[in-house]
């Protein structure tokens, strides 16, 4: 069996090689040099080294002694807040451990167990198995949880070894991908594998070795005393896990809460179990008994409370829930300032939201900390590329990619960068590298099939497509195609550009024209379009309007005071986050995190303008309200109702003037931003203290000019913006016409939803004015088309 040493016996190990003076401690000089040895790839600055020599003297100066500098246990300590990895820097620095802590010798040792005639026990018993197993608060203390442990190792080495003879087992390197910052240890994230295994759980191999577990959890149990029952099921379960075997892993931790139901580390590890398995809402839940656990233990596990904050808020994310898993991270920044994992997993989270600027913030520290760290570079990047500091954002991608060259997520979005720079070229070589490292990428092999467009390579474009075909079976990539080729015929005919596309004008608004009330203005398509874009990435029009009215009438919420002394019922981000969850219940956690996303950069930035993290709830249903689901008259009644239901107009039938007001200002600078945003900043005199009843309040909301009145727009489009209009293709775009299509009626071409609104033309039909009507289907173009032909007939005779 393969030994390794002990976690303080590495430590000791690197504090020996640096202490260079023997006096017991590392000064400023000595730990320059550690810090410098184990990051050999990073040329730090002097100022640098100031800065991090700064923060440990400071934040462990407990453990200074004096002109000597940091004591071995505090090097200890460092490793154990998570301020380092140890088994990295071991590693890095080539160092072994001494020779008098390597057992060699070894001897045979009765067992009740059916593989006694295959184990062998080292004489050395305390280096025959993973680190933890030694470790003074997490490791063996009864004799007899050794043999079981024993037992337990040959089981499984006997279960690797035929599942492998078998073709069975297999090990997926994920070394490519962000590393979630997963702290799989009550302690430093030292043991996190690039290799996933997956084990065959159908066998008779495997079923032979759940009913051997059994056995050894019946020892377990059988022990003298509960905390050597406590000690046994606990080890079980960690050799398990080391083995991912997490099912049978989770069953051992689960039985070790039971045995001492206040004791942070079962909890801790079912919770890591479970968040392996999937299992994110129990996960969750194991965390925070973890966490409450540890609190009350006051200092025995207070130094643990930053490795259970992340984990609590890496649970969260996997439920989608990343305002709260914010909270969580700020918690673990906060006790352990060095924490670069939980400083890289805040700024991560807060880009998740759309927070930028806190997030490069918080990613910056991370770097500075760790300046090698590439998943906190790659997502520093991405953040700058979302403020527009594109330049900079590439220098810090390449970063990435130098540190790590086959990072999947850092040569993915740069190649996102290059494409929306117009850097076409550079774009497809990025996906070339992804689809090098993870050849199922669909995303990756469709969007270098876009970019090889963008270059002009139309051919190499089509052969991508189609390998993206092979991969899925997506309507998107079957519009692609059909795009494509509608592309050719025009090149075919002459009509192409460089790409084969036509060259397009952009008309201003007056020039287009419509040839009856029922054709949709321009601008009102553009606004209701862009509504329309908010509601599907939010998926609030799947949501039932009844829903707001429920939650209303069913969760209380308790009043607060604004700093103008009105009363609100308003709430934090992640309070609201939680009601948001239950009414978008029926959507992955990766969907409804970009929901949030959407609301939190489109709503919440402008209903918390001073940056407090709380907002008034009653607001918040009246703005949702009009994108929801259901009938618009309910839509509209809703809206009303939760106006009615914020304290300012509680109790009563009406509301006030200057309320109703405030409201369709607030909706029109959120879903008309280029009305909305000057009509919020203007100046009224004296504050209306009228009421006004709900059929006021409809006069208002309709009013086309000042009010909502795009929300007729808005439900026509959510009723046929699916529809499909046969072969007919739109004149500028070339993709199917899908939704509205808009046909000019002197030059006869059609237009899309999208090319409409942006007022393109293709330069072949370039008028002094433009006539449109539109058509919601293709049935309506027909019965028109058809009406026509009659009446040409009738006046021919």
């Amino acid at each position: 069996m393969t030994t390794r040493g002990t976690r303080s016996e590495k430590v000791k190990r690197i504090f020996q090689q640096f202490d260079a003076n023997r006096d017991g401690g590392l000064n400023r000089d000595e730990m320059a040099a550690l810090v410098v040895a184990v990051n050999p790839r990073v040329k730090f600055s002097d100022e640098q080294i100031n800065a991090i020599l700064d923060e440990v003297f400071r934040t462990y100066g407990e453990f200074i002694d004096g002109e000597k500098g940091l004591t071995y246990d505090g090097l200890l300590r460092t490793y154990d807040d998570g301020a380092g990895d140890v088994d990295r820097d071991f590693d890095a620095l080539e160092l072994e451990l001494n020779d008098d802590n390597k057992g060699t010798s070894i001897e045979v040792e009765a067992s009740s167990s059916s593989a006694v005639d295959e184990r062998v026990v080292e004489s050395q018993k305390k280096q025959r198995t993973a680190a933890w197993a030694v470790s003074p608060n997490h490791g063996i203390v009864f004799d007899d949880t050794w043999k079981i442990v024993d037992d337990l190792e040959i089981l499984i080495k006997r279960l690797k070894a035929k599942q492998a003879k078998d073709g069975k087992f297999k090990a997926d390197n994920f070394d490519a991908f962000s590393d979630a910052g997963w702290s799989r240890e009550l302690g430093p994230s030292s043991e996190i594998s690039e290799k996933r295994v997956f084990w065959e759980e159908s066998g008779n191999d495997y079923a032979a070795l759940v009913r051997e577990l059994g056995g050894l959890r019946s020892r377990a149990d059988g022990a003298r005393s509960r905390e050597e029952a406590f000690d046994g099921h606990m080890a079980i379960g960690r050799v398990l896990y080391d083995h991912q075997l997490f099912k049978e892993a989770l069953v051992s931790f689960k039985r070790a809460c039971e045995l001492q139901p206040v004791d942070v580390r079962p909890h801790f590890r079912a919770g890591n179990s479970f968040y392996v398995l999937g299992r994110y809402k129990e996960a969750k839940e194991e965390f925070l008994l973890a966490l409450e656990a540890a609190e009350a233990g006051g200092n025995q596990w207070g130094y643990l409370l930053p490795q259970i904050y992340v984990n609590l808020g890496i649970a969260l994310e996997g439920e989608g829930m990343v305002l709260s898993a914010c909270e969580y991270y700020r918690e673990a920044a906060i006790l352990c300032p060095t924490h670069f994992r939980a400083l890289k997993l805040l700024g991560s989270a807060l880009f998740g939201v759309g927070e930028y600027k806190a997030a490069v913030k918080a990613l910056e520290e991370a770097i500075f900390i760790k300046p090698d760290y590439a998943d906190a570079h790659c997502d520093l990047a991405s953040a700058l590329h979302a403020m527009a500091e594109d330049e900079k954002a590439i220098e810090v991608f390449q970063k990435a990619i130098d540190l790590k060259p086959g990072h999947v997520d850092a040569l993915y979005n740069l190649g996102g960068l290059y494409m929306d720079l117009g850097r076409f070229q550079r774009a497809s070589e990025m996906y070339t590298r992804v689809l090098a490292v993870w050849p199922n990428h669909w995303r990756a092999q469709l969007n270098k099939a876009v970019s090889l467009l963008g270059a002009g390579e139309t051919e190499e474009a089509k052969k991508a497509l189609k390998e993206a075909l092979k991969l899925t079976n997506r309507v998107e990539l079957h519009d692609a195609i059909s795009h494509l080729k509608q592309i050719q015929k025009k090149k075919v005919k002459g009509n192409g550009g460089a790409n084969g596309e036509g060259v397009l004008v952009i008309v201003e608004p007056s020039k287009f024209k419509t040839v009856n009330e029922k054709t949709t203005l321009r601008q009102d398509l553009a606004n209701a379009l862009q509504i329309r874009m908010f509601q599907r990435i939010t998926r609030l029009s799947r949501c039932d309007v009844e829903l707001l009215k429920k939650e209303m009438s069913e969760h209380d919420v308790p009043l607060s005071y604004s700093g103008g002394g009105v009363p609100e019922k308003s709430i934090r981000k992640p309070n609201l986050e939680e009601i948001l969850r239950r009414l978008l219940n029926f959507l992955k956690p990766e969907t409804f995190q970009g929901a949030v996303k959407a609301i939190n950069e489109r709503i919440l930035s402008i209903l918390d303008e001073t940056g407090s993290g709380r907002v008034d709830l009653g607001m918040i249903y009246a703005i949702l309200a009009p994108i929801c689901s259901g009938n618009p008259d309910k839509r509209k009644r809703v809206a009303f109702d939760a106006l009615l239901w914020r304290p300012v107009n509680e109790g009563g039938s009406q509301i006030k003037r200057a309320d109703a007001v405030h409201y369709i200002k607030l909706l029109r600078a959120i879903y008309i931003p280029s009305h909305g945003v000057s009509e919020m900043l203007e100046v009224h005199g004296e504050e209306d203290s009228s009421t006004v009843s709900f059929k006021e309040f409809l006069v208002m909301f309709d009013d086309p000019d000042w009010g909502f009145g795009i929300m007729s727009t808005l439900v026509k489009l959510e009723s046929g913006d699916r529809n499909r209009h046969g072969n007919c293709v739109c004149s500028v775009c070339r993709y199917p016409v899908i939704g509205s299509r808009f046909k000019e009626i002197k030059s006869h071409f059609s237009l899309c939803n999208q090319c409409y609104s942006e007022g393109k033309v293709s330069s072949a039909f370039k008028q002094d004015e433009y006539k449109f009507k539109e058509y919601g289907s293709e049935a309506e173009a027909m019965k028109d088309k058809c009406t026509c032909l009659p009446l040409q007939s009738h006046n021919d005779r």
